[in-house]
């Protein structure tokens, strides 16, 4: 059975536990978010995580793209934007998640690859093309992260902006696709709002991905009924992981649409998670933080009829079968 890269080191499927599938620990959007979109507080994301930990979490994903993490710590590296680097995450970027993991015993499985425009950039990925970022990828994956010990144990997220994707995003994914084919390793996608996740498949299956090898991310987000079997249907996994209580008429909708997935017959093709990418999506600026998927969003769905069992397939058993 395939070992799973994480943040220090390996692990086998099991020790994974209770995981929530698409997180942020150290993150820089301020490009589209100038005053919530910087988590750099290590101190802070320390307690935060260890609300999960706390509620028996055991390991998290942390899908943060290489464009997204410059500048995502206090002493961030001064790191020119090379070829060489540019499927890369900071590495005080790496060192920040390897503290906290170890203060609070969370595994975390790091992301590799690129994010979606506008955060692209177009020199960098003309120069290379889609061979060369799905070397730099398999990098990540089998030699680690450049000036780090830690190596990638997933493919994402990787994503389009708006309702299609865009030609500098195909050739992100078509990178992406060449490097799982080559490693095994899962794709997890962004695919927000509209129905572009239709399209990523397209790109992805057209390179040889197995479908049990992708995870389209923000399912929930999209308004368009039955959006999320439809995927399913296609033998990937799907990732209701925008989960908030921040937004109360935003949770029976969620509710919803995985009990409607699991009665579809998709149980085995869902994964949960928060998103958390924002300053007030923290517990300490009024948000939930990592705590509402195994507190108020479990409670919501086993009153709603899912079962305990049924639970713990979608938290434990699915993000592992994923990974390994």
């Amino acid at each position: 059975m395939r070992r799973i890269n994480t943040a220090l080191g390996t692990v086998g499927p099991e020790a994974l536990g209770r995981t929530l599938a698409h997180e942020h620990l150290f993150i820089n959007m301020t490009r589209e978010r100038r005053g919530d979109g910087l988590l750099n507080d290590e101190a802070v994301m320390t307690d935060e995580l260890k609300v999960f930990a706390d509620q028996g979490g055991r390991s998290i994903f942390d899908l943060t793209s290489a464009e997204l993490t410059p500048g995502s710590t206090v002493n961030a590296s001064s790191r020119p934007s090379t070829a060489a680097s540019s499927a890369t995450r900071d590495p005080m970027n790496v060192a920040a998640i390897q503290r906290v993991s170890r203060a609070t015993g969370v595994n975390v499985v790091l992301g590799t690859g690129h994010y979606r425009d506008p955060y692209l950039d177009h020199a960098i990925l003309d120069q290379i093309g889609a061979d060369g970022i799905a070397d730099e990828i398999v990098r990540d994956i089998t030699e680690g992260f450049p000036g780090t010990d830690a190596k990638a144990g997933i493919i994402g997220e990787i994503g389009a902006d708006k309702w299609f994707v865009s030609a500098l995003e195909e050739r992100s994914f078509r990178g992406a696709a060449r490097a799982s084919v080559r490693t095994g390793v899962p794709v997890y996608t962004h695919a927000a709002r509209w129905t572009v996740g239709r399209d990523q498949l397209d790109i992805l299956f057209h390179e040889g991905v197995a479908p049990e090898k992708i995870a389209v991310g923000h399912t929930d987000t999209v308004p368009e009924p039955g959006f999320a079997v439809e995927l399913a249907k296609r033998g990937v996994y799907v990732g209701i992981d925008t989960i908030t209580a921040i937004n109360r008429f935003a949770v029976q909708p969620r509710i919803n649409q995985v009990l409607e997935l699991v009665r579809a017959g998709h149980l085995e093709q869902i994964l949960f998670g928060h998103d958390v990418c924002l300053l007030s999506q923290l517990r300490a600026f009024g948000g939930d933080g990592f705590g509402f998927v195994l507190g108020g969003f479990k409670e919501g769905l086993l009153q709603s009829g899912l079962t305990e069992e049924e639970f713990n397939v979608i938290t434990i058993t699915n993000p592992a079968r994923l990974l390994s």
